[in-house]
Order: structure tokens, then sequence, then C-alpha cells
């Protein structure tokens, strides 16, 4: 897919370009899909005693908010190949909002289940995000623009940490009781989410040069038909082994991140003690990492490309992965809460880093089908952390053991980065492009404020 006037410098406060709104509209809108996602997290400590949940079904619907991901990243990745991330974004934030405020009419086991599989779909806008920001930035900021957009997304999972126990609050002071409140809390992220799906439409368009029903119109863009159609896209990316790398690969790294935004409030909550705002408050600052340590993922990403390629941004990735797996371990080990809090952050720097180093690597498998292959590594993600969860539902193994085991099982599969290869040819092609890319901008940096 080549798309034309890509920009070569993310500049902050500039939302005069279409590059720019494609990147403040969709961080935005995967920050809020993020809340409205793990939302009800910080507040199951009231859910368990309102619906009378065992540890086995909270691990249930910890598993069905993320199970039903996989599935429509797989699909919303194609989706986007085919009408444009425009498109999808606005009817995934419009149809999300739904089971969002939805979830308050649930009165069983049952139907908690069902309404967090509902929302479990809203995690596929972080395929939309990274490929809307890969469709509208240069390969010499790619890393950096698809590692901020994600993270200050993913920052999401921290500010819903913090905020929904202090809406929930307000609303006990306003004379809601518990079993009203957090049903009430979760229309906020909801009606969010509708208002964003508005502005999406109204102020985006799918690539510097407008969206792609124009752009095939004009014949700058093919068809989504024949070799360009949805199935030989994700076929094509689906006969590569290293999609499937890069599949486990962000399973190791969002998967684990997606587990911690689950089990973190919780887990504070019952191992040392703490009320509700704490717990959620110390919870939330592993998300919160994410206002930088995601970026940094990318940045390293790109200043390895400078210096190596594409081998670079691979070797990148592996340190990133090997740190988050022995800070992770440690983590699990911790006894004393300002101990467990330290680790935490650290080990919190080193997932988001290894999340920005993989879609630092994503936009160079296979331009044809970006779609169908941010798709699947996406869908990775999900399932690593429906395999994460299955450590967290059984009685007999504690939360503390279940990080053990997943911090040693991070360590073992990092070796996967190592079946990401490039040929020679694919190197100085995009070696080439790099280059180009920088032109005028060289000595400057990646992110502007200006």
């Amino acid at each position: 897919m080549d798309i034309r006037n890509k920009a070569n410098r993310i500049r902050l406060f500039n939302f005069s370009t279409p590059q720019m709104r494609a990147f403040h509209f969709s961080w935005f809108a995967f920050h809020i899909c993020f809340f409205g996602w793990f939302g009800i997290a910080p507040l199951m400590a009231i859910v368990r005693e309102d619906l009378s949940l065992t540890q086995t079904q909270i691990g249930n619907t910890i598993i069905a908010s993320v199970a039903i991901t996989v599935i429509v990243r797989l699909a919303i990745g194609i989706l986007c190949d085919r009408i444009g991330p425009r498109k999808t974004y606005t009817g995934l934030l419009l149809l999300g909002a739904i089971p969002v405020m939805g979830i308050g009419f649930a009165n069983s086991f049952e139907t908690f289940l069902l309404a967090r599989l509902a929302i479990g779909a809203i995690g596929a806008s972080f395929v939309i995000t990274q490929y809307h920001t890969t469709m509208m930035f240069a390969p010499n900021v790619v890393g950096t623009a698809n590692a901020t957009s994600a993270g200050w997304g993913n920052l999401g999972g921290g500010t819903t940490q913090i905020l929904m126990p202090l809406i929930f609050s307000g609303l006990l002071m306003l004379g809601a009781n518990e079993a009203f409140g957090w049903r009430l809390a979760m229309m906020v992220p909801g009606v969010v989410m509708l208002f964003t799906g508005i502005g999406y439409w109204l102020f985006t368009q799918d690539a510097p040069n407008g969206n792609f029903s124009e752009l095939r119109a004009r014949g700058e863009l093919p068809e989504a038909t024949g070799e360009n159609g949805a199935k030989q896209s994700f076929l094509a990316a689906a006969k590569d082994i290293r999609v499937w790398a890069l599949f486990v690969v962000y399973g190791l790294c969002f998967g684990v991140e997606l587990t911690i935004n689950n089990i973190a409030a919780i887990y504070f909550f019952d191992k040392f003690d703490l009320t509700l705002a704490t717990a959620g408050l110390i919870a939330g600052l592993f998300g919160l990492m994410n206002i930088f340590a995601r970026t940094l993922g990318g940045v390293f990403s790109d200043l390895f490309a400078k210096q190596n390629g594409l081998k670079g941004r691979v070797r990148w990735l592996f340190i990133a992965l090997i740190f988050e797996g022995i800070a992770l371990v440690a983590f699990s080990q911790m006894h004393v809460l300002s101990l467990a809090i330290g680790i935490m952050l650290v080990f919190s720097l080193f997932v988001q880093m290894a999340e920005g180093a993989t879609y630092g690597v994503v936009p160079f498998i296979n331009k044809k089908a970006l779609g169908a292959v941010a798709g699947i590594v996406g869908a990775g993600g999900n399932v690593g952390a429906v395999g994460a969860a299955f450590l967290f539902r059984s009685e007999s193994l504690s939360y503390q053991q279940g990080l053990f085991y997943l911090g040693l099982t991070v360590l073992a599969l990092a070796s996967c980065v190592l079946l990401v290869r490039f040929s020679d040819a694919t190197e100085a092609e995009e070696a080439k492009a790099y280059r180009d890319a920088v032109g005028d901008e060289v000595g400057a940096g990646a992110l502007s404020l200006r």
C-alpha cells in the first residue's frame, strides 16, 4: 500500500494537518475505549459482593473480557484495509458504547459475564489506532507515532483505575448505594465514547491525501478486490511465520498488561489490606506509565533502526522482553508494599516498551496486508491475556504464584523474536526509505511541541 505525503515529524500541538488530527483522535479514542473496557476492574471488589462472585467466576469474566477481542481484532484489521480506519473506528465507538452502559443492568454472574464479553469487542480499537498512525507517518517516526498513540491509549488502563473509584465515591456521596453506584459509574465512559465516535467521523480522514473511497476513485489506491481483497490479504499475512512470532511476542507484553489491569486493584486490595481507593490508585500507576513508557519503546525502535536497520528494531524488541520477564518475576516475590510498588513500576516500564517495540516492527512485515498483519499481531495480545487469565482463576493458585509463572513464561518465549528476519533487499529498501523520510529533518527530534 503506497500512501503518499506521510508526516516525517510528530508536531504535538499542531491540529491543522490530517496527520496530527488522526494521531490525536486515534490515541484519544483508544484511551476512551480502554477506559470503558476496564472501567469495571477497579470496582470488582464491590461487584464481587453485590453479585456474590467466586474467584473462579471473576477469572471467567476476565477471560471473557479479553477473549472476544481476539476474533474482533482479526476482523477489524481486514475491515480497515477495506473501508478505511475512519469508518471502522466510528462504527466501533458508537456500537461499543452500548454494552459499556448496558453492563449496569447485570444482576447475576451470567448476565455480568455476557456484558463483559460484549464490552471486550472495543479492545479491537487498538488495531485501528496502529493502522491509522501507520497510514499517516513516515518510516523515520512511525515507530514513535505508533508507540505514542498506543501508549496514550493504554493510559486509559491507568486513569480508569484512579477515576472509577472516585466517580463511584462521588455517587455514594450523592446518595446512591453501592449496588447502584457501580452501575451508574459505567455510564460515564459509555457517553464519552458516543461523543468521540461522532468527532472521529467529523474531523479525521483515512490517509494524508483523503479517504480510501476518494483515493480509489482517483486511482491512487487499488480496489479491495482480487489480490488486494480481504481474503488474499489475510492469507498473505497468515502464511508468514514472522507474523505468528510477533503474535506470540505481543501476547507476552500486551497480554501481560491486560492481565495486570484486570487483577492489580483486587491484588493490592487483598494482599496488602488496602482500601478500594488506595488499591485503585496504586494499580493506576501501572497504567499511567503509558504516558511515556510505550513511547520510549517506539523511540528506541526508531533509534536502533537508524543504526542497524530492521535488524536493530528486532534486537531492541528482544532486549525489552527479557527485562520485562525479569522484572515480573521480581514483582511476584515482593511482600513489602513500597518495594512491590517500585518493582511494579520497573516492570511496567519494560512491558510497555516491549509493546512499543513490537509495533515498531509490524509496519515493515507486509505493507500490502498491513491491516491483516496488525490485526493478527494485535489478537496475539488478547490470546496472551486469555492464557494468563487461567493462572488467576484457580482457587488453588494464588495471584502471587500466577505472576511468578507468568514471568517465567515471558522469559522462556522471548526467543520467538529471533524468528523475525528480513531479506537483504528489504533491509536496503527500508534503509533508503528511512533516509528519504528524514530529508531536511536530519538532526531534529521525532516529537516536537510545535
